[in-house]
């Protein structure tokens, strides 16, 4: 069994949450938010969120059991970016993109690989 969450919107680009994210990928509920709990990025917050949404989806809605929740599958898609103008020199002007992140997690419980 699986259970689902998606956090949608996050201004961090993907390519800054993609390697925290492999830190997590394939451990126990528990042991990913203790590992997320202690580091510096600032990524680590929205991750630990949607996995610690995730579990409660499982627990409420398919009745698994917490203790045995790992992280099955976490993902980081590329959501909309924000388009700003930045003055340049001989009245040029660059665009700044801001990028965010929809962030996917699947959590199993145990019995599935």
């Amino acid at each position: 069994m699986e259970a689902k969450a998606i956090t949608k919107y996050v201004r961090i680009s993907p390519t800054k949450v993609r390697p925290v994210m492999d830190l997590v990928r394939g451990k126990p509920v528990a042991q990913a938010l203790a590992i997320l709990r202690y580091m510096p990025h600032r990524a680590a917050l929205e991750i630990a969120r949607t996995i610690r949404s995730a579990a409660a989806n499982a627990t409420e809605n398919f009745d698994m059991v917490s203790d045995e929740l790992k992280v099955g599958t976490i993902y980081a898609d590329e959501g909309p970016a924000f388009k700003r103008i930045m003055p340049r020199a001989r009245g040029r002007a660059d665009r700044i993109r801001k990028r965010t992140t929809h962030i996917t997690v699947i959590v199993v419980d145990g019995e599935e690989g």
